[in-house]
C-alpha cells in the first residue's frame, strides 16, 4: 500500500486479546476471536500474521517438566558450535543454530522448560489452514523467535516457521540504481516482518501476537510456499559454521586421510596459510626445522613422482620381490600422483647441538624430528580447516637423494614425506571410535 503522497508504506500492530495459552488449546480459535471484532474478522487476504513461537510451543504441549535445563538442552542439540562457559550455541533438532537450542525457561510454569515447535514450518501451515477455514481470509503466517547474531549486539525476533510468505527475495540478475548488476542480495523478507512485529508486540507485553498489512507482494500467491527453512544455510555454505575452540577440535577429529581426490584445484593461498600454521609447532632451541617445498605444476609433480618410482622399482628388485608383488605395492602410491597438489615437507637442524657420544647426538635428533612431526600435523589440520583433504606419504623418505636431486634442494633438507593435497572425491567413511582411556597411564 502506499501512503497519502503515494510513497510505499505499510502498517504493523500488536492483535490484543490473545489468552494466556495452555496445552491443548485450540490456537486458531484463540487468534480468529481476538481478530474479530462484533463478529467481524479484523483480518483481510494479504495480511502477514506473525506469532511468537512460544503460544505455539505451549498449545502444542511442548511445556516438559525439567530441573535441570542443561539436561533439556542436551536432549534437543544435535551440534555443538561454540561454547563459553554455561553458554552454549548450538544447531538443534530443527537445523536453527541459536543459543541454548532455543530452550526457555521464562513465561513457562517453575521447574518447566518451554521447547521450540516439533516442526515450525508445519505449525504455520496449520496455522495459516485453520484462519482460512475459521475466518474465510488467506493470510500468510509467520512464526517467530529470539535470536542473538554473531558480531551485533542485542536480540531481534527472526523467522523460524513460516506458511505463504516468500520467506526469502532473490534480487540476483537485477540492478540497482545505478545500473550495477545485483549478483549476491538475497532478502531475509522473513527475518524482516519478524523483526517488524517483534517491536510492536514487545517481550513482555503480553501480547504474543502482530499483524503487517500492506505488503501483500511478500505473500505467496499460491501454495505455502518453502517455509523458513529454507532460510537455513547449508553446510557447505557456512563459513562460520564452528566457535573457535569447537572448529579446531572438529578439525583436529575430522582431519582424514585422503586417497581419492576430485578435479578442482587447490587455492595456493590456502596451502600457505596452512604452512604458515605449521610454523607455529614446538621446536627445540628455538629453532624452525620445516621447510616446505611446494609443487603446483603438473610437470614437477610428473618429474619428481617418476624419478620416485624408478628408484623405489629398482629397490624392490633388489630385495628379490616379483614384478606383480612390485606393480603391486607401487599402485598404492598413485594416491601421490592422482592428487592434484603435493607438498614436500623437509627438515633442517640448523641449531642442533653436537654431543660427542652417539646417545645424546641421537636424542638430539629424534628432538628435531619430534618437532617435524607436529609441524606436520599442523599442517594437516589446517588442511582441513580449509576444507582440503590431505594423505601424508612416507615414500621421499626411502630415497632422499633422489627427491633432493629433481627438486634441487640443499644437501641439509631432509625430506620428510610427501603430502598429497586437494578436495576429496567423496565423503570419508566414518572413523571407528577409540576410547581415550585405551591410550592412558596414569600413575
Amino acid at each position: 500500500m502506499n501512503d497519502a503522497a503515494g510513497v510505499p508504506a505499510y502498517r504493523v500492530w500488536a492483535l490484543p486479546g490473545v489468552p494466556e495459552v495452555r496445552p491443548g488449546d485450540d490456537l486458531v480459535k484463540l487468534i480468529a476471536a481476538a481478530a474479530a471484532t462484533d463478529g467481524l474478522p479484523q483480518l483481510a487476504d494479504g495480511d502477514v500474521l506473525l506469532v511468537t513461537s512460544k503460544i505455539v510451543s505451549k498449545a502444542e504441549g511442548r511445556v516438559v517438566e525439567a530441573t535441570d535445563r542443561e539436561r533439556a538442552i542436551d536432549r534437543e542439540t544435535v551440534r555443538v558450535v561454540a561454547r563459553r562457559g554455561t553458554l552454549r550455541i548450538v544447531q538443534n533438532r530443527q537445523g536453527l543454530v541459536m543459543a541454548a537450542a532455543g530452550v526457555d525457561a521464562s513465561n513457562t510454569p517453575s521447574g518447566t522448560v518451554l521447547l521450540l515447535p516439533e516442526d515450525p514450518d508445519a505449525s504455520a501451515r496449520a496455522l495459516r489452514a485453520g484462519l482460512r477455514t475459521e475466518l474465510g481470509v488467506d493470510v500468510g503466517v509467520v512464526i517467530s523467535d529470539t535470536f542473538g547474531r554473531p558480531w551485533r549486539n542485542g536480540l531481534t525476533d527472526v523467522a523460524i516457521g513460516a506458511a505463504g510468505v516468500r520467506v526469502l527475495d532473490d534480487l540476483r540478475g537485477g540492478t540497482d540504481a545505478y545500473g550495477n548488476p545485483l549478483s549476491a542480495t538475497v532478502v531475509a523478507t522473513a527475518d524482516e516482518l519478524a523483526a517488524a512485529g517483534d517491536l510492536v508486540k514487545g517481550k513482555a507485553a503480553g501480547l504474543p501476537v502482530a499483524v503487517v498489512r500492506g505488503l501483500p507482494h511478500v505473500v505467496e500467491e499460491s501454495g505455502d510456499g518453502a517455509g523458513a527453512r529454507a532460510m537455513v544455510r547449508g553446510a557447505e555454505d557456512d563459513m562460520f559454521r564452528l566457535g573457535t575452540s569447537e572448529a579446531v577440535r572438529e578439525a583436529v577429529t575430522g582431519r582424514r586421510t585422503v586417497r581419492a581426490f576430485g578435479d578442482a584445484p587447490v587455492d595456493p593461498g590456502a596451502v600457505r596459510r596452512a604452512v604458515a600454521a605449521a610454523l607455529t609447532a614446538p621446536a627445540p632451541h628455538h629453532t624452525t626445522p620445516w621447510r616446505f617445498v611446494l609443487l603446483e605444476s603438473p610437470e614437477a609433480r610428473t618429474r619428481l613422482l617418476d624419478a620416485m618410482r624408478d628408484a623405489w622399482i629398482a629397490d624392490l628388485r633388489g630385495d628379490g620381490k616379483s614384478e606383480e608383488s612390485i606393480a603391486r605395492r607401487v599402485r598404492r602410491g598413485d594416491v601421490l600422483r592422482d592428487a592434484p597438489y603435493l607438498a614436500v615437507p623437509c627438515m633442517v637442524t640448523d641449531g642442533a647441538h653436537h654431543y660427542p657420544d652417539a646417545r645424546r647426538s641421537a636424542a638430539e635428533r629424534e628432538m628435531f624430528v619430534v618437532a617435524h612431526g607436529a609441524g606436520i600435523q599442523n599442517f594437516l589440520v589446517a588442511l582441513a580447516g580449509e576444507r582440503l583433504g590431505s594423505a601424508w606419504i612416507s615414500s621421499t623418505m626411502f630415497c632422499r637423494d633422489v627427491v633432493r636431486e629433481v627438486l634441487g634442494l640443499p644437501e641439509d633438507w631432509e625430506p620428510m614425506g610427501a603430502v598429497a593435497v586437494g578436495h576429496p572425491a567423496t565423503a570419508p567413511a566414518p572413523r571407528p571410535a577409540r576410547a581415550a582411556d585405551d591410550f592412558i597411564a596414569v600413575r
